[in-house]
């Protein structure tokens, strides 16, 4: 090769480090078993959705099992925020509730 020396004793590094690097182990990666495939970041996890979702703005916030609570939750962000649409979807039957406080 054209960056080796011909000769090994022509070799710029000092043969103490040469040796040091020959005898150190090799590193090797643990064995994980128990794992098939590695953890996706927290991210990056698909959030559960239940039937009732909170959209504010046409953006998904939150979701909610039953009606109440998403109406109530809804209605303290019209009440705080007067200028964005709130609304309730329900996932089921495919309605829209638009929130007006």
């Amino acid at each position: 090769m054209v960056g080796e020396p011909d000769n090994p004793s022509e070799s710029t590094e000092a043969p103490e480090s040469r040796a040091a690097t020959l005898l150190r182990p090799t590193l090797k990666r643990p064995e994980r078993p128990d794992r098939d495939e590695p953890a996706r970041p927290k991210g990056q996890v698909r959030p559960i959705e239940e039937r009732y979702l909170l959209r504010v703005d046409s953006q998904i916030k939150r979701s909610f099992s039953s009606k109440e609570p998403a109406v109530t939750t809804g209605a303290k962000i019209k009440k705080a925020y007067p200028v964005v649409v709130v609304t309730v979807v329900d996932t089921h039957e495919h309605t829209t509730e638009i929130i007006n406080a």
